[in-house]
């Protein structure tokens, strides 16, 4: 699905700042950032993301920070100051 198709089909950009514990050193936090779009508020395709990370990587979670913003807007009605006509 091409990225302006699920723009209009109500995906929005969303972006995930993991924190995760080291496998090597517990103590020591990483973080790892995540795009793509994704449907606000429940987040499927992130929650699939951190699912596959919990079930097949080593690094324990240690929190989730998300930002999303939609891209496409509802147009800005405004009225015209002035009209022109041209014949």
């Amino acid at each position: 699905m091409s990225d302006l198709k699920r723009q209009l089909d109500g995906y929005r950009l969303t972006t995930a700042e993991i924190l995760y514990h080291r496998p090597d050193h517990p103590s020591l936090l990483q973080h790892y950032i995540w795009q793509d779009y994704d449907m606000a508020p429940r987040f499927p395709i992130l929650a699939g993301f951190l699912k596959f990370w919990q079930d097949n990587l080593e690094g324990r979670l240690h929190s989730v920070t998300v930002a999303s913003s939609q891209l496409i807007r509802p147009h800005e009605f405004r009225m015209a100051d002035m009209a022109v006509h041209m014949h």
